[in-house]
C-alpha cells in the first residue's frame, strides 16, 4: 500500500511539475522490469534495450502532455505501452520479412545463484517451458508471462491487455491447462 501511494505521489510530480527526479524514481522501478517483458517477447538485447528506451519516452511525452488523463496504474500504463510498442516492432519486422518469430529467453535463471549443475538443469526446463509456451495462443503466452513471470496481479494483466479481470482469469486457467498438455506431450 505505502509502494502504491509512493507510485502515486511521483506520478503526479511528473504529471503537474513535470519533475524529472520523480520520473527518475518510477524509471528505477520499472526499469528492469519492462526490459524484462520486452527482452522476453523479442529475444534481442540491443532491441530490447531499445525499445525499453522508447517506452520510457513515449510514457514521460504522454505524461506531461495529458496531465488532465486519469492513470490509476502506472504500472499498468507503462507495461501497456510496452506490449504496444512490441506489437509496433513485430509489424515492422512482419513489413520487412515474412516471419514473425516470438522466442523466449532463459538467461534471467542465471542470476539466481544456483550451482552450475542445478543452474543447467533448471535452464533446461524452463527453455523446454518456453518452447512449448511459444507453440500457443499470443494470447495465452502474454498472459502468462505478465502474470507468472512478471508477476503481476490478475487485474493489473487485465488493464494491460484491455480485458476484464474474469476474461484474463480464465485465459490463465486455459493457457495453464493448455501447457500442461503440451508438456506432457513431450
Amino acid at each position: 500500500m505505502k509502494d502504491l501511494i509512493n507510485e502515486k505521489l511521483l506520478l503526479y510530480k511528473v504529471r503537474i511539475k513535470r519533475d524529472p527526479e520523480a520520473y527518475g524514481l518510477l524509471y528505477d522501478l520499472y526499469v528492469k522490469k519492462i526490459y524484462r517483458f520486452v527482452f522476453f517477447k523479442i529475444s534481442s538485447r540491443e532491441e530490447a534495450e531499445d525499445l525499453t528506451s522508447e517506452v520510457f519516452l513515449k510514457a514521460w511525452n504522454y505524461l506531461v502532455e495529458n496531465s488532465e488523463q486519469e492513470i490509476r496504474s502506472f504500472a499498468s500504463f507503462i507495461y501497456r505501452i510496452a506490449r504496444n510498442l512490441v506489437v509496433d516492432f513485430y509489424r515492422e519486422k512482419a513489413r520487412r520479412s515474412s516471419e514473425l518469430p516470438l522466442e523466449a529467453v532463459i538467461e534471467i535463471v542465471a542470476a539466481a545463484g544456483a550451482g552450475e549443475e542445478q543452474r543447467l538443469e533448471v535452464d533446461g526446463e524452463i527453455d523446454e517451458i518456453m518452447k512449448v509456451l511459444k507453440k500457443m495462443k499470443l494470447e495465452y503466452q502474454e498472459a502468462v508471462l505478465l502474470h507468472y513471470i512478471e508477476e503481476l496481479s490478475a487485474g493489473e494483466v487485465a488493464r494491460i491487455l484491455g480485458k476484464s479481470q474474469i476474461s484474463v482469469r480464465v485465459t490463465l486457467h486455459r493457457a495453464l491447462k493448455k501447457l500442461k498438455e503440451l508438456l506432457e506431450k513431450k
